[in-house]
């Protein structure tokens, strides 16, 4: 739209604030309206499998932004590819790391376009957090391992969160289990089959009994727990996040109201 106006206008003055809604778009729209940099990571996939994912940077604010899809993202993988079964948030909780390590204590992060469903499993235990099964081993990734879970451990969690202002972009206010729940709303998107719709929310059930069991946070009945394939969950037992619509966040972040 600018550009159109200088066509014909040369010398008029075009304030631009380029928006997004917390989804794809989000990390370059915020690095482009607070003068931020783009930084990459080595990561994994939602298989696993090494990639480079991009995050941007706010030195003067110390702020990080994320989009969750960059290293879990349902684009990321091919349509046969796609098990909410099997694939992990693993990419998203390296992710988080590189920011740390760049000096971000203010993490803004974009729950959208997954293609997990493993309540942030992979997250957190990419970040110190052990999740462990009967016999003291280390579950394998995704959504359907969470069955076996039997203790979780968070006291190698990184130690560089408590220190963090942690925003959650989210737009849906689904909770983590049920009808309306991450795997019932989102699971057939990602690939699961109505048999792994229900297998995946008693796998989810369990999963909350577990972490609730560990931090004294009742997390299935949050509106927005469900989101990002219980990303939502992740965040709000293990931190000190906050969820914020996406779109307001974004519009008090490039100061629209100013």
């Amino acid at each position: 739209m600018a550009r159109g106006v200088h066509r014909v206008a040369p010398t008029a003055e075009c304030v631009q604030l380029p928006m997004a809604d917390g989804g794809e778009g989000t990390c370059r729209t915020l690095v482009a309206a607070l003068g931020g940099e783009l930084h990459t990571a080595a990561v994994h996939d939602g298989l696993g499998r090494p990639i480079i994912a991009e995050f941007g940077l706010v030195p003067s604010d110390r702020m990080a932004i994320i989009e969750v899809a960059a290293a879990c993202g349902l684009e990321l993988l091919t349509p046969c590819e796609r098990n909410p079964l099997l694939t992990t948030t693993r990419g998203v909780g390296e992710l988080v790391r590189a920011t740390l390590d760049a000096g971000a204590r203010h993490l803004v992060i974009g729950l959208g376009g997954t293609a997990t469903n493993d309540a942030g499993t992979g997250l957190l235990s990419a970040l110190g957090v052990r999740f462990l099964d009967s016999s003291g081993a280390e579950l394998p990734a995704g959504g359907a391992a969470l069955l076996d879970l039997n203790e979780v451990r968070f006291d190698g969690i990184d130690q560089r969160l408590r220190d963090c202002r942690i925003e959650i972009a989210c737009d849906v206010t689904n909770p983590l289990l049920g009808e309306t729940g991450a795997s019932a709303v989102f699971g057939p998107q990602k690939g699961a089959r109505p048999d792994d719709v229900a297998l995946l929310d008693r796998a989810l059930t369990h999963w909350a009994e577990v972490v609730e069991a560990a931090t004294g946070v009742r997390i299935r009945d949050l509106a927005g727990a469900g989101a990002g394939g219980g990303l939502g969950a992740a965040f709000l037992t293990s931190t000190s996040a906050i969820l914020v619509p996406g779109v307001e966040l974004v519009m008090r972040s490039v100061r629209f109201d100013e």
